[in-house]
């Protein structure tokens, strides 16, 4: 693999995969560093819907398999290794990974970021399968169906908001006795007749047959467990943005994302952010697709001039 290419694009999920395709149509010497499976988090998607063009929902993975094998028809190079640090020097750009480093003329970051997880029993073996971290994504599956919500700042109260459009109820399960949303969040919420909230109160493991069946509760307050009956449990405590490499290299937000303006052009020429990496992206997987291709053009742009 050669040491320097036109762009380095960091990630492989929808924007790092759709920057690569603009980048390669424009003929320029595209190299993707992905450092596990193609199409990052949207591979949990067991179904997306809501993705133009796919009227009967596509899997995550197939989604993403199919824009990777169109990006690497025009000439995208992609490689599995770890970054560890991205460096600027004298406008020349470097990205180390655990298998060398390799320079650039732009670079392009669409590393995106992790959901926190409970870090469970069953919460991995069911994950696609009655454990969900987006409602956005997976709410429509649970029509009429029992689930609950784990988390209480205004990302779970949102979701939780979503989920009553579709559940016949929704227990939202959170370890203190107050939430973190705002107030008019909360308000919603407690205005909404499907939502049932279960104070002081956390996830001990998720159990289920093929899919998630129950959830071993236990509260906080007095240790006492019971179990509590769902067909699926979705996860919202948190995000986490994949930006620990770039701490002093680039501006970020409060949240750990990379600032940037209209152009997914970051603090320092040359550098751009696309996707959920992204501050303020609203983390959808159509969104992404158009950060990877706006920070695509510009970079070509950068280049160019």
């Amino acid at each position: 693999m050669p040491e320097d290419h036109d762009v380095l694009i960091i990630g492989g999920g929808p924007a790092g995969i759709t920057a690569g395709l603009y980048c390669s149509r424009d003929r320029l010497e595209t190299l993707l560093i992905e450092r596990g499976l193609i199409g990052g988090m949207i591979n949990e998607a067991e179904k997306v819907d809501n993705y133009p063009g796919f009227p009967e929902g596509i899997s995550g993975t197939e989604l993403t398999q199919l824009m990777h094998q169109q990006a690497t028809r025009y000439g995208l190079k992609t490689i599995y290794i770890d970054v560890i640090a991205l460096q600027v020097k004298n406008k020349s750009m470097t990205v180390k990974t655990t298998s060398g480093s390799f320079g650039s003329r732009a670079v392009i970051i669409a590393s995106g970021s992790e959901r926190q997880k409970l870090g469970i029993p069953g919460e991995k073996e069911y994950t696609g399968k009655g454990v969900s971290y987006c409602a956005t994504c997976d709410a429509p599956f649970f029509n009429g169906k029992t689930v609950a919500i784990v988390g209480g700042g205004n990302a779970a109260i949102y979701e939780a908001l979503h989920l009553a459009k579709f559940a016949a109820k929704v227990f939202l399960i959170h370890r203190r006795d107050q939430l973190r949303a705002t107030a008019i969040v909360q308000e919603r919420a407690f205005a909404e007749p499907k939502i049932e909230f279960l104070w002081n109160t956390v996830v001990d493991a998720i159990e289920g047959g093929k899919t998630v069946e129950n959830l071993n509760l236990r509260q906080v307050t007095d240790g006492k467990k019971y179990t509590l009956k769902v067909s699926g449990v979705f996860i919202a405590i948190g995000i986490k943005a994949n930006t620990g490499f770039l701490k002093g290299v680039l501006a970020l937000d409060k949240r750990g994302c990379i600032v940037v303006n209209e152009r997914m052009e970051t603090s320092v020429p040359g550098i751009f952010a696309a996707g959920d990496i992204r501050s303020n992206s609203i983390g959808q997987v159509v969104a992404a697709a158009g950060d990877g291709a706006t920070a695509a053009l510009y970079a070509k742009n950068f280049i160019e001039s």
